[in-house]
């Protein structure tokens, strides 16, 4: 969620200098990107993952201020809730063992998370949504701490003119309900992938970002419970969506898969979010325009699927990151690499090797691929280039599994560790079994008591195998 903040009450004026600073650095990184001063060094690697913290029970259990405070790791971080935390990741540099490193690293950290978290009575859980969280859990009583997020509580529910949030999610159940703030949003978790680029690539890699997020929405999902009612394969894409909603239109949605492509630069972006999007965390700083430090704040707030981000190098050059939000958390540390592989080939070779990628996939038709790959998961069935029609295990296995090897070995990825992480994915997809399907599968079996598959899914998640091999 961002950056912390000082206090959570503004007034008009904090609101009218906070819009002045995010027009005057707009500007500022539109001229250095015009001199062509930001980072074009090399790509670099990046991911957070959120989880749970949960009970024996399989319960939520709110309590990561302790957590967080006996950690004690600038690497792990509050979430919005209090038994939500953040994982973080070291960059790293595209070359032969980097996802045998990001996995031992993430690894590394996630077994101290446990043995802190196990200590207290507690345990870890990497999942989309935790079927075992209910509405009345997501409350005030359970927002964490920070500033942060009682600004943004507060100025969604100013914008809404007091109105509550309304949830309303079909598939094969149907839930609809009320909520009163912006907790709803805590109930979603996800694996988020980071790419350092190039800024005279960011546009492509932007648009095409958006094209493969079907597949990796598919071949990821992990959240197909809510309230006790059985929804999409990734249900966090349509609760996240709903759960700050402040404008009926897709150009002011705050969550969103966006309106089109990128036609000429990432600016386009940052320039809407400058243009389109009334502030709502107008925190003032008393920063230099050079660190961009409102319009980073005010970027923040935006949670495109797909979002460009503005950070600086250890150089102190300013560079460019998209951040890949479409993957839920888990179910396991290898399956999160393995998506984060796939995704870093298949972007690389379609860059590289499709010119044409925006004419040959219209926006619209990658608009409705990641709704209906959202929903229906690997069952789906999507238009891809040239209006090819298809089930997206046929187009993962024949079309973007080999592009996805081709992209990794443009990147210098040794033969042997592209086939390690890719065929983990491989196995997923000819298994037809993510997470989502897993729990599905189950809750078939044994029926809907949810935290006995909470606590069967932790099992599965703490023997260290992938998802395709888990059993019931």
């Amino acid at each position: 969620m961002g950056q912390e903040i000082t206090h959570s009450s503004f007034s008009e004026e904090d609101f009218r200098r906070f819009r002045d600073r995010v027009v005057a650095e707009t500007a500022l990184l539109e001229q250095w990107m015009a001199e062509g001063l930001l980072d074009t060094g090399e790509p670099m690697a990046g991911s957070e993952i959120e989880a749970w913290l949960v009970n024996d029970r399989g319960l939520p259990a709110p309590q990561n201020h302790l957590f967080l405070e006996r950690m004690n790791d600038p690497m792990v971080v509050p979430e919005l809730s209090t038994f939500n935390v953040e994982l973080n990741t070291e960059p790293v540099c595209f070359s032969a063992g980097m996802f045998d490193h990001m996995h031992d690293e993430l690894a590394s950290l996630w077994r101290r998370c446990e043995e802190v978290a196990h200590a207290d009575g507690a345990h870890m859980l990497m999942i989309g949504i935790l079927p075992t969280v209910q509405q009345s859990d997501l409350c005030l009583a359970n927002i964490s701490g920070m500033q942060r997020y009682q600004a943004l509580n507060e100025q969604v529910l100013r914008m809404r003119d007091g109105q509550p949030l309304s949830l309303d999610i079909s598939a094969l159940e149907h839930l609809v309900a009320e909520h009163d703030d912006v907790m709803l949003e805590a109930a979603t978790t996800s694996f988020q992938i980071h790419l350092k680029i190039d800024p005279e690539q960011a546009r492509r890699a932007y648009n095409i970002s958006k094209m493969i997020s079907a597949p990796m929405v598919a071949l990821s999902a992990n959240s197909p419970f809510l309230f006790g009612h059985e929804l999409w394969d990734e249900t966090r894409i349509p609760l996240f969506e709903q759960s700050v909603a402040v404008g009926a239109s897709d150009y002011s949605k705050r969550v969103t898969f966006g309106v089109r492509y990128a036609e000429h630069s990432i600016m386009e972006c940052f320039e809407a979010n400058r243009d389109r999007y009334p502030v709502l965390l107008p925190q003032l700083m008393d920063e230099p325009v050079e660190s961009l430090a409102h319009l980073r704040l005010h970027n923040g707030t935006i949670w495109r699927w797909n979002r460009p981000l503005v950070g600086f190098s250890e150089n102190g050059k300013p560079h460019i990151r998209i951040e890949h939000r479409v993957v839920p958390s888990g179910p396991s540390p290898l399956d999160v690499v393995a998506n984060a592989a796939f995704y870093f080939g298949l972007l690389r070779e379609l860059i590289d090797s499709e010119n044409r990628a925006e004419e040959r996939l219209p926006f619209i038709t990658a608009k409705e691929n990641f709704y209906s790959a959202a929903c229906r998961g690997l069952h789906s069935r999507i238009t891809w280039f040239d209006g090819q029609e298809g089930s997206i295990v046929d187009l993962c296995l024949q079309k973007l599994l080999p592009q996805a090897r081709a992209g990794l070995e443009r990147m210098g990825i040794p033969a042997q560790e592209t086939a390690r992480w890719l065929g983990i994915i491989e196995a997923r997809i000819e298994g037809r079994q993510t997470g989502a399907h897993w729990q599905r599968k189950w809750v078939a079996r044994y029926g809907k008591d949810f935290p006995a598959l909470v606590r069967a899914y932790r099992e599965m998640q703490d023997s260290g195998k992938p998802v395709s091999q888990w059993n019931l």
